[in-house]
């Protein structure tokens, strides 16, 4: 930190330029294709679903490829434009995240734009990705189920604008954090890959006949049309927690202090949706299959939203409620989801798909044996609070930390320097 406030000291002493996005850069739109041209040449494409789920901070190469000329009014992404995607159909996602391109030209799908700048594009990327930028930018987004934001509106934000020298030594230190981020990230997906194997092997050894319809060994509910909830009742504190996809974590658990709030009667209107300790719960709506169990019971009464499955065990002396947990979370179920979604744009996993499940049922001796072995593989690879995923977890808070502060700066007087 040093060296960067010797710069700031010697070159930007006073403060620094804000400027509107609009004034140091231009942006395009991508355009649309036709699916079925996909794969069909050589000529690299982006898609904004890529942005999300492919591609970190710097794209340096590109996975997806099509026929140049089937594609109409074409928009190309160049080496050191940015570029973001300004759709999106699940709240986890960062709408606007920005990378940088780093291959000489790639084709711009649609629900993305282009941004052509004329400073140092890394700082660019790491700036809009900020949190500093993200409280405007998200006053650019509209829309619930899809939601989507206005380009124009965007570039209208305004942008700390430091000598090249400090941007490019801001660069430095956090395409660093980046980095070491990159390799744990990679460590802990190898892990993964490894505890998948494992859980698979797991229950490939399950020798019994005993196999189980999910409604013979379990209670599956979910909220219905009719007792559907709007947003416009969503409250901010209570006594009645709301369960949504969101609150979902990685390793298993259910975020309670990111849960709204409903009211009294909306709580009541369904027992079956009340949840309490060893209920399993399932995504339904957009990112399927997310598994959840709750380990206690909630410190307040608890309901759900309508894009989540309630699953109750009917009989805790036949099956292990944790064993099922692991068992929604094997490559079973989520080749079974695969098999049964429906819906394109949004996938959807309806209750007259879930209860065709047929799930095995060993000896509850069994059963809690094999829940112990996969517990411990659990939390090496995705307890938050242990391991690589609590290592990376505090990597990433100090890089946020770091890139806010960072980037902050006194802004320059028209009367001052």
């Amino acid at each position: 930190m040093s060296k960067i406030d010797e710069l700031i000291k010697k070159l930007c002493p006073y403060g620094v330029e804000y400027k509107k996005l609009e004034d140091i850069s231009t942006f395009e739109r991508g355009k649309g294709f036709k699916k079925e041209d996909k794969g069909t040449g050589d000529s690299p494409i982006i898609f904004y679903g890529e942005l999300y789920t492919t591609y970190g901070n710097y794209i340096d190469e590109i996975v997806s490829f099509v026929d140049e000329k089937k594609v109409a009014n074409k928009i190309y992404a160049n080496k050191e434009d940015i570029v973001l995607p300004i759709s999106s159909t699940t709240a986890e996602a960062q709408i606007g995240k920005a990378s940088v391109v780093r291959v000489d030209r790639a084709i711009l799908g649609s629900d993305a734009i282009v941004i052509h700048n004329n400073i140092n594009s890394s700082y660019l990327m790491y700036y809009i990705n900020s949190k500093i930028f993200e409280f405007y930018k998200m006053k650019c987004v509209s829309g619930t189920t899809i939601r989507h934001l206005a380009p124009k509106e965007m570039m209208q934000i305004k942008v700390a604008v430091p000598p090249l020298e400090v941007q490019c030594e801001i660069v430095h230190i956090l395409d660093d954090f980046t980095l070491l981020s990159a390799e744990l990230s990679a460590e802990l997906k190898a892990r993964q890959k490894q505890y998948d194997f494992y859980k698979q092997k797991v229950f490939d050894s399950i020798k019994t006949k005993k196999i189980k319809h999910i409604t013979d060994i379990a209670l599956v509910k979910a909220r219905v049309g009719w007792q559907r909830l709007t947003k416009s009742e969503y409250l901010n504190s209570g006594n009645y927690y709301l369960i949504t996809g969101t609150d979902f974590t990685t390793d298993g658990n259910i975020n309670f202090e990111s849960c709204v709030y409903v009211s009294k009667d909306r709580y009541e209107m369904d027992k079956n949706i009340q949840v309490h300790k060893d209920d399993i719960l399932i995504t339904k709506d957009g990112t399927l299959g997310k598994v959840a169990i709750l380990k206690e019971e909630p410190s307040k009464e608890t309901t759900l939203n309508s894009g989540v499955f309630r699953i109750k065990v009917l009989n805790d002396k036949e099956v292990y409620p944790k064993y099922l947990y692991h068992f929604f979370t094997s490559k079973y179920f989520k080749d079974f989801v695969e098999s049964v979604k429906t819906g394109s744009t949004i996938p959807h996993l309806t209750q007259q798909g879930l209860v065709t499940l047929d799930i095995p049922i060993p000896s509850l001796e069994e059963q809690i044996k094999l829940s112990g072995l996969l517990d411990n593989f659990d939390i090496l690879t995705n307890d938050i609070t242990e391991g690589l995923p609590a290592e990376i977890e505090t990597r990433r808070k100090q890089y946020e930390y770091y890139r806010d502060k960072l980037l902050t700066f006194k802004e320059l007087k028209v009367n001052e320097g």
